[in-house]
C-alpha cells in the first residue's frame, strides 16, 4: 500500500519514456508503418528519441495526437489544419476555437457535397425513368 503512494504522489517519472518503436505504435494504432512515417515526415508527428541504432522512439503522447491526427483525418482535415491543430495543442494553449473553425469548415464543405450529390442523384433519376419510357423492355421488377 506504501509503494502504491509513494508511485501517485509522483516518486515514479510522470512523463513515460519514449520506448516504443515504430511496429508497436502501428499494431497499437491500426496504422500503417508507412502512414505513420509520413506523418513524421509532415511534421505532425514527432518522435520522442532515437535509439542508438537510429530508431524512432514514441511515448505515450505520441498516441494520444496520433488517434488525434487519425480522428481528423477520416473527416478529411488537411495536412496543413492539422499541422496547425497540433503546434496550439503542443504549445499548451486551448485550441478549441482552431478546432472549431476547422469543424464548421469541414461541415460547410460536406453540405456543399451533398447538394451536389443530390442534384447529380436527381438527374440520374430523371435519365432513367426518360430510358425507361424510350419504348425498349422494361424490366420486371
Amino acid at each position: 500500500m506504501r509503494v502504491l503512494a509513494l508511485a501517485s504522489q509522483g516518486s515514479v517519472s510522470a512523463k513515460p519514456a519514449a520506448s516504443l518503436r515504430i511496429g508497436e505504435v502501428a499494431r497499437r494504432t491500426g496504422l500503417p508503418v508507412k502512414t505513420i512515417r509520413y506523418y513524421c515526415d509532415e511534421g505532425l508527428l514527432q518522435p520522442r528519441a532515437r535509439s542508438e541504432a537510429g530508431y524512432r522512439l514514441f511515448d505515450e503522447e505520441n498516441l494520444a495526437e496520433l488517434t488525434i491526427i487519425r480522428s481528423l483525418r477520416a473527416i478529411d482535415v488537411s495536412i496543413s489544419e492539422l499541422a496547425k491543430i497540433l503546434e496550439v495543442r503542443r504549445a499548451g494553449v486551448c485550441n478549441c476555437s482552431v478546432l472549431k473553425d476547422s469543424i464548421a469548415a469541414k461541415m460547410e464543405s460536406i453540405n456543399l457535397r451533398i447538394d451536389e450529390l443530390a442534384a447529380s442523384k436527381d438527374e440520374l433519376a430523371r435519365l432513367l425513368a426518360s430510358w425507361q419510357d424510350c419504348g425498349g423492355l422494361k424490366p420486371d421488377r
